[in-house]
């Protein structure tokens, strides 16, 4: 695995053709390329198809048998996006020179429509249309673990992302106690051996003669032998079974999921700084409003000297504040963006790392039987079981109950509205 964080790249054609308005191309780290709508937050392993006819003409790839919808459909879902994005710009009017009933009437469709939580924003299940999957017919990391839940004591809240990463350590851990559990294993072989050894030397009935003889003699012989058997046996589970288990993925490891985990806790950070620069500068431009509104007032009801020329200089600077709140609302997107995207590139090749983990730890084991096999045939019927058990070993359904059980949030992040 690579020491350093991966991080994905960003192309706006694939093979020499724009992608439609709106999507963006990158790469995971396994080099498969999906696809990011930067408006809807939509994700997909499959191309959006390009406009055929007009600016708003798109493909979407849920529940068609061409991979792609209907063009009246796709026009709707594109000019829902876009409707949207007019409500959080309104045409690159500044929200500070928006009338007080228009900024209260926003703010109003604002709280209906989206929540932030923890400095992530998030659509209300009720607002907003279904979110298609990244990986729809999987139990994928990367479309379960947005949001953050409260630790088993309730005191603290943990993020998805972190309830993955425990997930890696504690696959290490459980790989390393098969390990000690074969060491023991490998001990019994090695003192059964030496017992049966020791038991085939002694001279007992060494006396029988004839045919008799013969056969005891062969019967003592047999203990030697299968002592040399348990012997090569404890062996081999040694340099076939406990050294691979021991050894893959080494102290390394640990430090690769740390670097992991650092990479996207920096991101939280700069999303909770860049989200208390909007609330600064929200506040700013209400302080503004209202020194603009306390103004303008006044000056109706002739209760102060106040000059329209004064009028003008609070309206500037209500202005600018609203100027300010959009720049602060789109650091923050953009900031909200990249932790995004490199949740997604970092739960997919954590999802391939366990993976890879858990068909390592399958193929052990089933040396482990094969090799119990070759040396006591007549213990099959206690390995059937297990080889069974083996068969059926399955990490997509292994994921799936885990994710049930511990998912954090399926909701993804959307763009914070102004």
């Amino acid at each position: 695995m690579e020491s350093s964080c991966y991080s994905p790249t960003v192309e706006q054609q694939v093979d020499g053709v724009p992608l439609p308005t709106g999507w963006k191309c990158y790469r995971s780290a396994d080099g498969r390329k999906y696809y990011v709508n930067t408006r809807s937050k939509e994700t997909t392993w499959k191309r959006p198809c390009t406009p055929a006819a007009g600016p708003k003409t798109a493909c979407m790839h849920k529940n068609s048998v061409n991979g792609c919808q209907s063009i009246g459909i796709a026009v709707q879902q594109l000019e829902k996006a876009d409707v949207s994005q007019r409500k959080a710009g309104t045409n690159g009017q500044s929200p500070g020179s928006l009338s007080p009933a228009r900024r209260q009437n926003k703010e109003r469709e604002i709280k209906e429509t989206k929540t932030t939580i923890n400095f992530v924003t998030f659509p209300l299940p009720q607002s907003t249309a279904e979110q298609q999957l990244l990986k729809p017919s999987e139990w994928s990391y990367c479309d379960y673990f947005w949001a953050d839940k409260k630790d088993p004591q309730g005191t603290t809240t943990v993020s998805g992302f972190e309830v993955l990463l425990q997930k890696q350590l504690k696959g290490k851990q459980m790989q390393k106690e098969m390990a000690e559990f074969i060491r023991e294993r490998i001990k019994i072989e090695e003192e059964y051996a030496k017992n049966l050894s020791k038991l085939s030397q002694i001279p007992l009935a060494a006396q029988e003669e004839g045919t008799l003889g013969e056969a005891w003699a062969q019967l003592k012989k047999s203990l030697a032998d299968e002592a040399e058997v348990h012997l090569k046996f404890s062996s081999k589970l040694q340099s076939e079974v406990e050294k691979p288990l021991l050894t893959f993925r080494g102290d390394n490891f640990k430090k690769d999921m740390k670097k992991y985990d650092h990479h996207i806790a920096d991101l939280r950070k700069q999303l909770v700084s860049r989200y208390a620069a909007v609330e600064k500068a929200r506040k700013a431009l209400a302080d503004r409003q209202k020194d603009l509104e306390v103004k303008t007032q006044q000056l109706e009801i002739k209760l102060s000297n106040k000059t329209e020329e004064d009028i003008k200089k609070a309206r500037r600077k209500s202005t600018q504040a609203g100027d300010d709140l959009m720049r602060c609302v789109d650091l923050y997107n953009q900031a909200q963006s990249k932790w995004f995207e490199e949740m997604i590139t970092t739960s997919l090749e954590l999802e391939r790392l366990e993976v890879e983990r858990v068909e390592m730890i399958q193929q052990h084991l089933r040396q482990y039987t094969t090799l119990r096999r070759e040396t006591d045939m007549f213990n099959q019927s206690t390995l059937e079981p297990v080889d069974q058990l083996l068969q059926s070993v399955d990490p997509a359904k292994d994921r799936e109950l885990w994710v049930r059980e511990h998912k954090t949030g399926d909701l993804r992040p959307v763009d914070m509205d102004i």
